[in-house]
């Protein structure tokens, strides 16, 4: 049991750092120019006002994101089903019991905390 849970920590902890985005400053030629009509209109050229890099990187990140966390939420859902074919072989026996228990409940807390992360994420 401890092995599951250190192996799920350890998963956790390396998907996690996937989630630190790295905001890099946009160093292409752009005309800041404030009588440019490119940039005054209501639709302005992104290549031209030099906002395309941010919305690239915007959605890059947030692909990214859902990539892990619906990679978490199905591992969780996994190991909920494996917890609930332990709790089903038990056989009665009191230490397996607990143990499948115990996996399942640790499986729903993590599927808690990604959706929690997913909310948050999604929010800001």
């Amino acid at each position: 049991m401890k092995k599951v849970i250190a192996i799920i920590a350890a998963l956790f902890i390396a998907l996690s750092t996937l989630s630190c985005g790295v905001y890099a400053k946009n160093n292409t030629i752009r005309i800041d120019d404030t009588n440019n009509d490119a940039c005054n209109v209501a639709n302005p050229d992104p290549l031209i006002c030099g906002k395309k890099g941010e919305a690239d990187a915007n959605a890059r990140i947030g692909s990214i994101l859902n990539a892990v966390y619906g990679f978490v939420g199905v591992l969780a859902v996994i190991v909920i089903v494996i917890g609930g074919v332990m709790y089903t072989t038990s056989a009665g026996d009191p230490a397996k019991v607990a143990r499948a228990k115990t996996t399942i409940m640790y499986a729903v807390i993590g599927l808690v905390v990604v959706l929690l992360a997913f909310a948050i994420t999604t929010f800001v």
